[in-house]
């Protein structure tokens, strides 16, 4: 069963994409900036530069600047001229943590989110009082330093929390393996597996994470859940049919949540997708209702 659910926040949101990109570029601005030696982090009244790394995929950097617009700190990580996360909107990373979690029954909660970036999902995530852990997996190193140095607002709240767990490693490989996302207890199942790393199912950073998004890979992840286990998915892409229909063949019910949010910076609206699937039980037959029948 596929239902679309569309949500309205005024105010505040998600990351909005190309919709919206920063002024500030490395290097170059309008405003005076303080002295700095070349490679060294930049400066200003309104910009840091907090930390910057050479990796294997690119020069990697985490900024802070001063929003005008919204009048408030925004903190930015960038691959060299790419932004790959941003503070700068983030409800959709707080439903996504909302709506997967609240599609799940059980009484106790054990959580794998795909994805740590600035944390919004994995403090979402702690705030409900079921979960009893939460894995975290986060593919690059630097942004689980910056946390544990508490270079990120968020740092300090998420590992001084005993039921969370940063797991520096590759998400798509765990959901592809035997072992899973706990590689100290094989074939561990979650309650619930929440992912926010590539765009959209049809816009994914690396070729190699396509397969996830497709009905093999989905039953592969399907296989790391408990029965009644929920998948949760961050997209930019407005509800995608062919991506639904996947779902469906795997999960028992499929939901489709629009969220959408005032953007100052064009004046209108924009939006993201949080998908929500909940696995079925065994008996039961994909597509089968779990609601009860009505009178």
């Amino acid at each position: 069963m596929f239902v679309e659910v569309r949500i309205g926040f005024a105010g505040a949101g998600s990351p909005a994409g190309d919709a919206v990109s920063s002024s500030v570029r490395r290097g170059t601005s309008s405003t005076p900036w303080c002295d700095s030696a070349e490679g060294m982090p930049l400066v200003s009244a309104r910009f840091e530069e907090l930390d910057w790394r050479e990796t294997p995929i690119g020069l990697i950097s985490l900024r802070r600047r001063w929003d005008r617009a919204l009048e408030r700190d925004v903190h930015e990580i960038k691959l060299d001229e790419e932004f790959l996360m941003s503070s700068l909107f983030t409800v959709a990373e707080v439903e996504l943590a909302r709506l997967g979690l609240a599609a799940s029954s059980a009484a106790e909660l054990d959580v794998v989110v795909g994805g740590l970036g600035l944390g919004y999902t994995a403090r979402a995530v702690l705030g409900d009082p079921r979960v009893r852990s939460l894995r975290v997996v986060e593919s690059l190193g630097e942004v689980i330093e910056w946390h544990r140095r508490g270079l990120l607002p968020l740092g300090s709240e998420l590992t001084s929390d005993s039921r969370t767990r940063l797991v520096h490693g590759d998400f798509f490989d765990m959901a592809a393996s035997e072992v899973g996302f706990d590689t100290g207890t094989s074939r561990r199942r979650f309650h619930a597996v929440l992912l926010d790393i590539d765009h959209s199912p049809n816009h994914v950073l690396d070729p190699g994470h396509a397969w996830l998004y497709e009905v093999e890979g989905l039953r592969r992840l399907a296989e790391h859940l408990e029965p009644g286990g929920v998948f949760a998915l961050w997209s930019d892409d407005p509800p995608s049919e062919e991506f639904t229909a996947a779902l469906s063949e795997v999960f028992d019910t499929v939901r489709a949540h629009v969220v959408t949010f005032d953007n100052p910076y064009t004046g209108g609206e924009s939006g993201n997708t949080v998908y929500t699937a909940v696995l079925g039980h065994p008996g039961r037959p994909v597509g089968e209702s779990t609601e009860p029948p009505t009178a």
